[in-house]
């Protein structure tokens, strides 16, 4: 799933692409792609605004099969125990078999933007309804929904028996996993866009407010912030005591998970939305200056940048054998070693 895995870390399967690197294949679709890639037995899972999810062969490029919702797919699926879950526009969210790319059930729900977690055989997924859904994966049945009071585009993340989500309403949020109940909350004021991740009990999570912020997981209590020069709607990755992530004002920052310091900042030519992917000392992000770069996590260093065209709103996955990931082009590439 987006991010890796239910507590978002980022940290990538890899292995990496030390490069240069060339490229693979192309895929494409008839619209822009927000929607991250997730590779699962040798099949990518993404989505398009041309209104389908799609499979494609990890190795050839090729098209497995497509399914159709009622309008746009900037959903990033998960691909749990053979079962495809997305989001979409026309206000479903979506089961699908991964194999075949039949329905398996759909839930009613505002449009959904955002990407969803699975754990435990549970489903959560946030919704431009303002709410919070917590799903049986089986099923669909709903368990329970939680209302945050704005809409929300960031996707929900599980760690310890919570889920964290934060809202347009500048909210941060702790509910408890089992029940909906909310645990805290923390008011940074203005728009939380970013995915949080968990590590070691500390939520970290950018927002609108120009600041990377991290907070006790347990009661919300502020442990730092860090600032950067613009939004940060960028998810961050924590691999190995430091957390990566991109801001709107054309960097990605390398910060200390424990202490809130900046190592170092690496620069684009335009914003990165793109969640960075870390893997074997190397972060890997997209920028909307149409490149997707590796970065030596230690340093900041580049070493290498690979042009895909539109802009890269999307996160890389990183998995053999290649880096895989869409942009406003309406296509999905591998990139390789060469």
């Amino acid at each position: 799933m987006i991010r890796a895995n239910a507590t978002r870390t980022g940290e990538a399967p890899g292995p990496a692409l030390e490069g240069p690197v060339e490229l693979g294949w192309r895929f494409e679709t008839s619209a822009d792609i927000f929607s991250s890639p997730a590779v699962v037995d040798g099949i990518i899972y993404a989505g398009s605004f041309d209104d389908a999810l799609y499979a494609i062969d990890a190795t050839t490029g090729e098209e497995r099969w497509r399914f159709h919702t009622g309008d746009d797919v900037a959903s990033s699926p998960a691909v749990v125990d053979g079962v495809v879950y997305a989001g979409s526009l026309d206000g479903n969210f979506y089961a699908v078999d991964a194999l075949t790319g039949e329905e398996r059930w759909r839930a009613e729900m505002g449009a959904v933007i955002a990407s969803p977690a699975v754990a435990s055989s549970v489903v959560y997924i946030s919704s431009w309804d303002g709410n919070l859904y917590a799903l049986d994966a089986a099923s669909g049945r709903e368990r329970w929904r939680f209302a945050t009071g704005a809409e929300v585009y960031a996707s929900p993340t599980v760690a310890d028996d919570l889920v964290f989500i934060g809202s347009t309403n500048g909210i941060f949020y702790a509910v408890d996993a089992a029940t909906g109940d909310e645990r805290w909350r923390v008011s940074g004021g203005e728009a939380i866009h970013s995915t949080a991740a968990v590590v070691d009990q500390v939520v970290f999570v950018g927002g609108s407010d120009h600041f990377l912020h991290a907070f006790d997981a347990a009661t919300g209590e502020e442990r730092w912030r860090f600032e950067t020069g613009g939004p940060v709607a960028s998810s961050p990755a924590v691999v190995d005591g430091t957390v990566y992530v991109g801001s709107d004002d054309g960097f990605l920052y390398a910060v200390d998970a424990a202490t809130g310091i900046g190592s170092w900042r690496f620069e684009t030519e335009r914003e990165v939305f793109s969640s960075p992917a870390v893997v074997d000392g190397l972060a890997y992000v997209g920028s909307l200056d149409g490149f997707v770069y590796a970065v030596d996590a230690k340093t900041g260093a580049e070493r290498w940048r690979f042009e895909i065209g539109g802009e890269v709103y999307a996160s890389p996955a990183v998995v053999r054998p290649a880096l895989f990931i869409g942009s406003t082009n309406g296509v999905v590439v591998a990139i390789k070693n060469r």
